[in-house]
């Protein structure tokens, strides 16, 4: 006779609670049998849980402090063979999600729009533009973009003007914006443009020589290319003994630049003047800056819009043809129209150790330039310096004076063919001065080593420096040295190749707010073969760069994702 299991626990049940309502007492035990298990059941999806949820963390640990977790994204255009490496290129920007980049071939011109995965989408031919354009510059914003380029017919030079889309095509048709009449003999590359940070005011200007004077044209323009003010003005200037720095343009529409003078044509700056111009006035206005019996060489200026303010940059000497003493600071304030601060600042022994670590430490700037003026929003800022040299047909001819008064980024007659707003910029096809600076058409060893980077405070007084190592040489063609920034999150970011290696690899420094400098992994890519071209980077998100790259003797763009 088979007994099932509830027949024995009732029988068992019956002894032991003899007297008692059997049938209450098994209710009672099943109650607490089935309250026990669910209690117990709870508790192990509790632990189980618990437990899981620490594995997890553990593996989010893991990854969060894993290279994986700064690792960046890359994707490479198709390297096309018309691209060769004499092609012309600019990174227009990103618009409407669309990436646009403008080529330049043997008087061919189109633009290519790829799309976020580097896909080219459409290349657009620029049919509209004449066969022979002198130049090619452009503002973008975030749905369209103008163009706006010369030409020559005739004895007639024509700057003109056109709103493209994010597609490449054609808003409007092409509108004159100036015309110039030139004689056979003159030179016809004479429109330079230049906008405001906000891009909501647009400059063209113009620069011709007569006699001992630089005549000025300029033509101020909101974001609709509507005119706001013309005017005319003459400048004197001697070829031998004065320059003008970069050209810029403030939020107000105020025009704004440098002019140096020296006493002899190998000596250094003793006098600088601050030029600026009110958008409806059609004079300029000189302000004499102090330099304390020092003299300068190339002066950088950076517009701090949101604190109105003018910041001038530029290493010092103590004695003219001397080797470079420190950095020389001058803020103006642009609501005062007067100068907030003036200052020296002098470089001990120790930083010049580290800025170069072989040769005599006196002279260890004397290869130091500046390359750009990074803003805080509290009105400080980072200044960062390259030590660049070159050597031509083997010999040791380097010399700062050469690059600096035969530069043509300070020759304000030729400012169209090198003037570039910014670090990086415009790519030629033999690097930005051809066979190397001062080489002449010889054979010519292009080096570009040690990064020194300054903290200086609202005042002008530096805060903290340190030192970027790096080494890099190349025989004439130098676009793949240098290096580029961009910042992210508070952090500045310095990309160079380490041609230490076969395969170049893209170095990423990270330097804080604090001056510390971490290194970020390098820039890897799964084919061999590509070598990037930092100096020619550009930020078009914020956490996205655009790199022209060389694969195979073409060139190509890699979207890198930080």
């Amino acid at each position: 006779m088979l007994i099932s299991k509830n027949g024995v626990m009732q029988s068992c049940l019956s002894i032991l609670f003899k007297g008692l309502n059997v049938k209450s007492v098994i209710a009672a035990s099943y109650d607490f049998y089935n309250k026990f298990i669910e209690h117990y059941c709870v508790i192990l999806f509790f632990k189980f849980s618990l437990f899981m949820k620490r594995r997890f963390l553990f593996f989010l640990f893991f990854v969060a402090c894993s290279p994986w977790a700064n690792a960046q994204e890359i994707i490479f255009s198709e390297p096309f063979s018309e691209d060769n490496r004499d092609m012309n290129f600019d990174i227009i920007g990103k618009v409407n999600n669309n990436i646009i980049i403008f080529k330049n071939l043997r008087y061919r011109y189109s633009l290519n729009v790829y799309n976020d995965s580097m896909v080219l989408n459409e290349k657009v031919d620029l049919d509209f533009l004449p066969g022979k354009v002198f130049n090619v510059d452009y503002v973008a914003y975030p749905d369209f973009f103008y163009l706006i380029y010369q030409y020559q017919k005739k004895n007639i030079v024509y700057c003109m003007a056109v709103k493209m889309d994010a597609d490449g095509k054609k808003m409007s048709e092409p509108v004159e914006l100036d015309t110039t009449q030139i004689s056979g003999m003159s030179d016809n590359k004479i429109y330079s443009t230049i906008n405001s940070d906000d891009r909501k005011k647009i400059m063209v200007f113009k620069i011709q020589k007569r006699e001992d004077k630089y005549q000025f044209a300029t033509i101020l323009f909101d974001d609709q290319l509507q005119v706001l003010h013309k005017s005319r003005h003459d400048l004197a200037y001697d070829d031998n003994r004065s320059t003008f720095s970069d050209f810029l343009l403030d939020n107000e529409g105020n025009f704004i630049f440098s002019a140096a003078v020296k006493t002899s044509n190998r000596a250094y700056y003793s006098s600088l003047f601050l030029i600026t111009k009110h958008p409806t006035s059609d004079n300029f206005l000189s302000h004499t800056l102090n330099l304390n019996k020092t003299f300068v060489d190339e002066v950088k200026i950076k517009i701090d819009n949101l604190n109105k303010r003018y910041i001038l940059n530029s290493f010092f000497y103590r004695e003219s043809n001397g080797p470079i003493d420190g950095l020389f600071c001058s803020i103006w304030d642009a609501t005062g129209d007067s100068v907030n601060a003036t200052v020296l600042s002098h470089f001990d022994n120790d930083l010049r150790s580290m800025a170069k670590s072989s040769g005599n430490a006196k002279n260890a700037f004397n290869d130091f330039f500046i390359r750009n003026i990074i803003l805080k929003k509290d009105g400080s800022y980072i200044i960062h310096a390259e030590d660049y040299s070159s050597q031509s047909s083997g010999l040791n001819n380097w010399n700062r004076n050469d690059f600096l008064y035969g530069s043509p980024y300070l020759n304000s007659y030729n400012y169209y063919n090198y003037y570039n707003p910014g670090f990086g910029g415009y790519y030629r096809p033999y690097g930005l001065f051809g066979n190397g600076v001062g080489g002449g058409g010889q054979n010519t060893r292009n080096y570009y080593d040690n990064i020194v980077v300054l903290s200086v405070a609202k005042n002008g007084i530096p805060e903290w420096t340190n030192i970027i190592p790096k080494q890099q040489f190349s025989d004439d063609r130098d676009n793949h040295l240098s290096y580029s920034t961009f910042s992210t999150g508070g952090e500045l970011h310095f990309i160079f190749n380490d041609i230490t290696r076969r395969d170049k690899l893209l170095m990423d420094k990270v330097l804080s707010l604090d001056g510390t400098i971490k290194r970020n992994p390098t820039l890897r890519t799964y084919d061999q073969g590509y070598e990037f071209m930092p100096r020619f980077a550009k930020k078009i998100g914020s956490r996205q760069v655009i790199i022209p790259s060389t694969y195979r003797g073409k060139i190509c763009f890699a979207k890198v994702d930080f």
